[in-house]
């Protein structure tokens, strides 16, 4: 039920619906958490962790290159379980002023709990590249050093004591600090898409295309996701600019424009 409306926050009926595809391996633990926070399979498994003295609280972390539909998912899985979404944008949290930060991350804990009290099922807490305070803690004596090891200190009492449902999301999982390991009890590897996925990934979004020019834009480009539905976005507005539908050159065109290093190697002085 909603209460009121919250910037951060984002409801089923607020989020759009979109297929998203992935590699079998990736899919099975995707499809369990899928499952698991379903009603009233998250209640009753709620209740047999408590029932025999065990944390419930759902701790998820997905990390992953970047693209690879590490925030999406987590959109999908909140509006096909009918779960409000608690969004936090880590990078946004860590306040200038010594002390702050500390506050901030309890604030976050403490909101959540008090609207999870108004929804009539558990929402999920979003952390959103989450890399800057899960990151391995600093042998330093600065200040800066200090805040973000209190930071971490914090954050790993209240995952410790978490009763709800928190998805973390990383790209840079090689960055995390051990303490933090044992906190999340799912934890999701995102890869970039095998040439299979990434043809039916091109075929989805671009329906024009056949399956030959599918599979050779996945053959060509080593793209996420992410990079691919820049192409599609691109695509459209060149449309719409144009006038016109665009063509497999274009697309081309479009795809060498998305590759950065390619950018870079073509631009010299004499």
């Amino acid at each position: 039920s909603r209460k009121k409306k919250k910037d951060n926050v984002l409801y089923p009926a607020d989020i759009p619906f979109k297929e998203l595809l992935f590699c079998k391996e990736d899919m099975n633990q995707i499809y369990t958490l899928k499952d698991l926070l379903q009603e009233p399979k998250f209640t009753e498994t709620q209740q047999r962790l408590t029932n025999i003295n065990l944390p419930k609280g759902i701790n998820v972390m997905l990390h992953g290159l970047p693209g690879t539909g590490k925030t999406e998912i987590v959109k999908q899985l909140a509006k096909e379980s009918g779960r409000a979404l608690m969004k936090v944008e880590i990078s946004q949290s860590k306040s200038m002023w010594f002390g702050e930060s500390e506050k901030i991350i309890k604030r976050i804990f403490t909101d959540y709990k008090a609207f999870a009290e108004e929804c009539s099922t558990m929402p999920i807490l979003l952390f959103n590249e989450a890399d800057a305070i899960l990151s391995k803690r600093k042998e330093t004596a600065s200040n800066v050093g200090q805040t973000e090891n209190a930071i971490q200190n914090i954050l790993l009492e209240e995952l410790e004591n978490f009763e709800g449902i928190l998805i973390a999301t990383t790209n840079l999982i090689s960055n995390l600090d051990k303490a933090f390991e044992r906190r999340f009890l799912f934890k999701i590897q995102f890869q970039k898409p095998a040439l299979s996925i990434k043809a039916k990934i091109w075929q989805s979004k671009l329906k024009y295309l056949t399956m030959e020019e599918s599979m050779l834009l996945a053959e060509k480009f080593d793209f996420s996701g992410g990079q691919i539905e820049n192409v599609y976005r691109k695509a459209e507005i060149h449309e719409i600019i144009k006038g016109k539908s665009v063509g497999f050159d274009d697309l081309l065109a479009f795809c060498e424009e998305e590759t950065l290093e390619q950018q870079v190697s073509k631009i010299g002085f004499m």
